[in-house]
Formats: structure tokens, sequence, C-alpha cells
């Protein structure tokens, strides 16, 4: 069965919900050292935030991170247009990782930031599958 993701009311969930987000927000902003300490803080069980922690999202923090992988034809300057194709769409890359080619093709990584992204991923994958320099290209991590 495929995934469904709901936008839901807050006011409509039960308080563990909210307390996962918070644990969240205590462990991205380094108020707290791990797990455990958040869910102590937000009174919650260890076991509630383990099960929760990847399900539960405030909107907004998605979109922020994505991944992609990308095989380019090994020719001069193809990385280079690749990453101008990327800032095109005011997309912050937090990482690349690049393969040493092989047959003539060189493996890509990219994760970049995307909350501030003009269009959407879908868009920007699509047209580096256009490029006559990129091979493959495709979506690799959700978004965080």
């Amino acid at each position: 069965m495929a995934k469904r993701f709901l936008l839901v009311d807050s006011d409509v969930l039960p308080d563990v919900f909210m307390k996962v987000v918070k644990a969240k927000e205590l462990l991205a902003s380094g108020s707290v050292k791990n797990l455990s300490a958040a869910a102590k803080e937000v009174d919650i069980s260890r076991s509630a935030l383990y099960k929760y922690k990847d399900k539960v999202f405030d909107v907004s923090e998605t979109k922020t991170v994505v991944a992609v992988h990308v095989v380019l034809i090994d020719t001069m300057g193809a990385l280079q247009n690749l990453l101008q194709l990327i800032a095109k769409y005011n997309v912050s890359i937090v990482t690349i990782t690049q393969s040493a080619p092989v047959d003539n093709t060189a493996a890509v990584s990219i994760t970049m930031k995307v909350k501030e992204m003009i269009g959407d991923i879908d868009s920007l994958v699509e047209e580096m599958k256009q490029q006559d320099y990129v091979v493959t290209a495709k979506r690799i991590m959700r978004d965080l």
C-alpha cells in the first residue's frame, strides 16, 4: 500500500505528536544531547519518541534537505554545468560525492538544501535528465 500523508491541525492530535516535534526541535537546536534527554525533557517515553520521530514532522521543517544521484558522462565541464543548473533553482549544496570515472561515466551524489528553492525538486531532476551530459538522475533521499 502506498504511503499517504495528511495535513492535520495539531489541535486534534494526541499530545504525544506535538511532544515529538518539540523533542526534535530540542535535538536540532543542541539544547539536549540525545534522544533520551529529549524524551525526558518533553515528558514522553523514549519508545514513543523512537516510534514517531521519523513519522511526525512540523510542516515548516519539511522539504529542507534532499539528495539526488546523477550519472554524468565523463566530459570536461559536466559537473560544472550540473552545478550551474542546480544554482538556477536557488538550491544550496550541502555535500557532493563524485566517484572516479568508469566506462566514461561518473556517479555523483548531491545533498541539497531546498527550503528556498525556486520550483520543486521533481522539476529539477527532470531538467537534469534532459541535459546531454547526464546519463541518469533520480532523487535518492526523501525530504528531511
